[in-house]
């Protein structure tokens, strides 16, 4: 009986294996259902190919969600620190965390000495310091008396539409805030860099050959305040007023023509001469001259001469032994009145006098790219 069996097993499996049977698959992976009054096949079908078309779609909305603040620290910062101004301007206005980031001082210190540290000094600070605080005095009492958005406000203070629109406004940016992060304690370089930017700021510097070269004024550099007019990538320059005189101005003033004060004093003030003892024959030298004493001083260069009784050479040139200096401005052709004037080396002050001037204090120039730039502004003829 059990022999039975067992050859009756062996024969069965052996006929099956000889029918080539697919494998059983599950109706819901052939998208084929049973008949049924509750699930017609159509709306399962249908249903089911949904479901798969979300799951897919699903997928591809998750792998979209990978977005650049995913990336580490480090490589987020290099791509930061490689975009424009304007770029980071963009980027701050996708979110708040870019926004965040890309307001960082670290980012818009290389963009502010790039493009303007050459031109920036301690007084243009001092200015853009005093400028910050009294547009926050201003907004603090504007906030107190009627609430207001920052973009509104921001019109008023940089009048940036681009800057507005992108930055301030697609934020919703709290007024407060803002002021907190870029303004207060004047720690924010991002503002100064749009402020100077957009010409609303002006700035002290000092401008070579004022009033488009004047010829009274060739040779010389007088303090000015200037904008920035980014059409032009040129200045627009305002001088000290001259006595009753009204405020003389200028545009058009190029980048090569502009420099930081390489003293802290004013133009109205007499600049301490701490160099007499060190001026020798040869040496060049810059001197503050006005016209007369509602004038404010502006600095003209010039070389040290030798004395009329030395022949000039220097095996024998005893000029620097001298209490008389003798200051040469050979731009002015020989016979001028302006050519030559004499100083003394040890009790120099202010000398002068209505028809030729008052001369002031001296510095000597040490640095060649000092010396370069007034020989490239030099006159193409003497003048008279």
């Amino acid at each position: 009986m059990f022999f039975f069996i067992l050859t009756s097993s062996i024969s069965f499996i052996l006929f099956l294996n000889s029918l080539h049977l697919k494998p059983l698959v599950p109706f819901y992976l052939r998208n084929e259902f049973p008949g049924s009054p509750f699930f017609p096949s159509n709306s399962l079908q249908k249903t089911v190919v949904t479901m798969k078309t979300d799951s897919i779609c699903t997928s591809k909305v998750e792998n979209v969600e990978q977005t650049v603040l995913d990336l580490p620290e480090l490589a987020l910062d290099c791509i930061l620190e490689k975009l424009s101004p304007t770029g980071l301007l963009n980027m701050g206005a996708v979110c708040r965390s870019l926004r965040d980031r890309c307001i960082g001082n670290n980012l818009w210190e290389r963009h502010l000495n790039c493009k303007w540290g050459r031109v920036l000094g301690p007084a243009a600070y001092r200015a853009w310091k005093s400028f910050v605080e009294s547009k926050t005095t201003f907004l603090n009492s504007s906030s107190r008396k009627k609430s207001q958005g920052f973009s509104k406000f921001s019109g008023f203070f940089w009048d940036f539409s681009w800057f507005q629109s992108k930055f301030y406004k697609n934020n919703n940016i709290n007024i407060n805030n803002k002021v907190d992060k870029c303004n207060n304690k004047v720690d924010c370089v991002m503002s100064w860099y749009l402020a100077l930017e957009s010409g609303k700021f002006w700035f002290p510097a000092q401008v070579y050959n004022r009033e488009n070269g004047h010829v009274g004024f060739m040779l010389s550099c007088y303090d000015a305040e200037l904008s920035y007019d980014s059409q032009t990538d040129t200045f627009n320059a305002r001088y000290t007023p001259h006595g009753i005189r009204a405020v003389a101005m200028e545009s058009g003033v190029q980048w090569d023509r502009v420099r930081v004060s390489p003293v802290e004093t004013s133009p109205r003030d007499l600049h301490v001469s701490d160099c007499l003892n060190d001026l020798r024959p040869g040496d060049h030298f810059e001197i503050q001259w006005r016209r007369n004493k509602e004038f404010p001083y502006g600095w003209w260069y010039g070389v040290i001469g030798h004395l009329e009784t030395c022949d000039g050479n220097e095996n024998y040139c005893r000029c620097c032994e001298s209490d008389t200096i003798v200051l040469e401005f050979n731009q002015y052709a020989p016979g001028s009145r302006w050519r030559k004037t004499y100083v003394s080396r040890k009790d120099h002050r202010e000398e002068g006098n209505e028809d030729d001037g008052f001369y002031g204090g001296i510095r000597k120039l040490y640095k060649n790219d000092e010396i370069a730039t007034w020989k490239r502004l030099w006159p193409r003829e003497n003048l008279e």
